[in-house]
C-alpha cells in the first residue's frame, strides 16, 4: 500500500481519483498532475480586451494588426477593445497612426458595417509605455482593463518568460488567456520551464501557443483530404508510400531580421515548429472528432513516435546562401548581411529526415526542408507512392511513381499519374489532375486571433507537443553545433546545393 501511495497522488480536481505521477514525464508539470486538455473545453467566453505587449514592434505592425483588421471587418469580434503596450515612449498619435495604417487595407475592402467596426476600435485604442519585466506595472495595467483579457506576447521569448514570471495568477482577471509566439523556449528544458510558469497562471486551455502556419483552412484541407476519401486510407501507409516531403522554401532573403534569425536559423525557425506539425497532420490516425482534445491527442501521439536518427551526416543537411540574384535585385552573402555574426554558422537552408516509429509509418522517411533566398517559392507537401510491382510488357515511355502534392499558399491539390498518351496508345505520359482547395477567408493571424478571442485552442500548440518538437530536433542541433555536419553553400536565387535530393530545378 505504501509503495502504491508513493506512485500516485490525489487529483484535486476529481475527489477520490488517483493518477500516476511516475513515467510520462511530459505530464509532470505541477504538484497536481498537469491536464493538457480538459475534455470538453469550458472556457469559450468571448474576450473583451486584446492587450498586445510589444505593440511597437515589427510583428504587431506587419502581421498582428492587419490580421485583427480582417477579423474586425468581418464582424466576428464585436465589442473588442484594443490596447497596446511597449517599452518605446510612443505618443497616442504614434500608436493611432500605426493602427490606422494597419487597418487601411481591410477598411478599403470592407462593407459599411466593417468600416464602422474598424473605426470604432481604432478610435478607442490606447498605448501604454511600460517595462513588462518589472514587478508591478503590467499587473497594474491589467487591473484597469475589462476582462476577459487576451494578453498577446509579441515579444522575444526570453522577455515573454520574464514577463510571466513577475505575474501571479491572482493578478489576472478571470478568463485571462496568455498568447505566446514561437519559438516556445529555446530547447526542451526551457520549454518545460516556460510551461511550468504558464501553468501556474492559467489552465492549459487558456494558453495559446501561436503557429500561424497552422491556419484553419490548411489543417482542415489536410484532414478533409485524408479522412473523407475512402480510396486514400488503404494506401496511406508504409506499404504504399515511399516518402513524404514537406517543403517551405521562401524567395525572400534575410529582409532585416538578423536580430532574430541569426540566433535561430532555418531548423529552429521553421522545421522545429511549423513543419513538424504539418508532418503530424499528414501522419495521424483518424481521430474520433476534429475537436480540440481528439485532434491534439492524435498530433501528440505522432510526435512522441518521431525522431531524427544518427548518423546526422546522413539524416540532416544544412547550408547558407551566398551572393546571388533574387528577381531584379542582388542579394549579398548572408555572412555579410547587417547584424549577422558569421561565426555563428547560422544555416539559411535546412533539411532533416524524421522517422515515425509506429505501425503505419515505420521505415518511411519524412523529409522536412525550409530555406531562404531560394530561386523558387515552394510551399507544399509531396507524397510519393511506391512504384507498381509490375508493368505489363508492351508499354513504353514514362513510368514513374505517382505523387500527390498539397500546396500551402496557393492551396492547390495535384495528383500526378501515368496515363496512355495521345498518339501512340502504348506510350505512357505523365498527367496532372489539379484542383483548388478551400482558401482561408482571412489572413493567417486573423484565423489565429479568432480562436484566441473565442476561446478555441484547436489550432494552438499544446504544451507537451511544444516540448516534443524540441526533443526531436535537439540531437541534430547538437551535431551541427559540434561541427559534425558541414555547412554547405548555395547561391541566393538558386535551388540550393545540387546534391540535395529535394532540389527541384525549374
Amino acid at each position: 500500500m505504501a509503495a502504491n501511495a508513493a506512485r500516485h497522488s490525489l487529483d484535486d480536481s476529481c475527489p477520490g481519483k488517483y493518477v500516476s505521477t511516475t513515467g510520462l514525464d511530459y505530464l509532470g508539470y505541477q504538484v497536481a498532475p498537469a491536464r493538457w486538455h480538459a475534455g470538453t473545453v469550458t472556457s469559450k467566453t468571448t474576450v473583451k480586451t486584446l492587450l498586445i505587449l510589444g505593440a511597437s514592434g515589427d510583428l504587431t505592425g506587419r502581421l498582428l494588426l492587419p490580421g485583427l483588421a480582417g477579423l474586425l471587418a468581418s464582424g466576428r469580434a464585436p465589442g473588442l477593445r484594443l490596447v497596446g503596450a511597449g517599452s518605446d515612449p510612443w505618443s497616442p498619435e504614434q500608436w493611432q497612426e500605426r493602427v490606422h495604417g494597419a487597418f487601411a487595407a481591410a477598411s478599403d475592402a470592407a462593407d459599411a458595417g466593417g468600416r464602422t467596426a474598424l473605426a470604432g476600435v481604432a478610435a478607442a485604442t490606447e498605448y501604454h509605455q511600460l517595462d513588462v519585466t518589472a514587478d508591478g506595472p503590467l499587473a497594474e495595467l491589467l487591473a484597469g482593463l475589462e476582462g476577459p483579457i487576451a494578453i498577446y506576447f509579441a515579444l522575444p521569448p526570453h522577455i515573454s518568460q520574464k514577463a510571466c514570471e513577475v505575474l501571479h495568477k491572482d493578478q489576472l482577471p478571470a478568463g485571462t488567456r496568455l498568447v505566446m509566439e514561437k519559438p516556445f523556449g529555446s530547447g526542451t528544458e526551457s520549454a518545460h520551464e516556460l510551461n511550468k510558469t504558464l501553468a501556474a497562471l492559467v489552465p492549459e486551455d487558456h494558453i495559446h501557443r501561436v503557429d500561424h502556419f497552422l491556419g484553419k483552412a490548411t489543417v482542415l484541407n489536410i484532414l478533409g483530404l485524408r479522412f473523407a476519401n475512402r480510396f486514400l486510407e488503404p494506401v496511406w501507409n508504409r506499404d504504399h508510400i515511399e516518402k513524404v516531403e514537406v517543403i517551405f522554401d521562401e524567395d525572400l532573403a534575410l529582409e532585416g531580421r538578423a536580430r532574430y534569425y541569426d540566433t535561430a536559423g532555418a531548423l529552429r525557425d521553421m522545421i522545429q515548429s511549423h513543419l513538424l506539425h504539418i508532418m503530424a497532420f499528414l501522419a495521424i490516425d483518424a481521430p474520433a472528432t476534429i475537436e480540440e482534445r481528439d485532434l491534439r491527442d492524435a498530433v501528440a501521439t505522432v510526435l512522441r513516435a518521431s525522431s531524427i536518427k544518427a548518423p546526422y551526416t546522413d539524416s540532416t543537411r544544412r547550408a547558407r546562401y551566398t551572393t546571388g540574384t533574387l528577381g531584379e535585385r542582388t542579394v549579398p552573402d548572408y555572412a555579410a548581411e547587417e547584424g549577422v555574426d558569421p561565426a555563428r554558422n547560422t544555416e539559411t537552408l535546412a533539411e532533416v529526415r524524421v522517422d515515425i516509429d509506429n505501425w503505419r509509418w515505420k521505415g518511411v522517411p519524412f523529409i522536412l526542408r525550409s530555406g531562404k533566398a531560394m530561386g523558387r517559392r515552394r510551399k507544399e507537401a509531396v507524397i510519393t507512392f511506391r512504384p507498381v510491382p509490375h508493368l505489363p510488357k508492351g508499354f513504353s515511355g514514362v513510368d514513374s511513381p505517382n505523387q500527390l502534392r498539397i500546396g500551402f499558399g496557393p492551396d492547390v491539390l495535384q495528383l500526378d499519374v501515368d496515363v496512355n498518351g495521345p498518339g501512340d496508345i502504348f506510350t505512357l505520359d505523365r498527367a496532372s489532375l489539379v484542383t483548388q482547395l478551400n482558401a482561408a477567408g482571412m489572413l493567417p493571424y486573423g484565423e489565429v486571433l479568432e480562436g484566441i478571442l473565442n476561446g478555441d485552442p484547436l489550432l494552438s500548440v499544446r504544451g507537451d507537443t511544444a516540448e516534443d518538437c524540441w526533443r526531436i530536433i535537439e540531437p541534430a542541433l547538437r551535431a551541427w553545433e559540434g561541427g559534425d555536419v558541414p555547412l554547405q553553400e548555395y547561391d541566393a536565387g538558386s535551388a540550393g546545393p545540387a546534391d540535395w535530393p529535394t532540389v527541384v530545378e525549374d
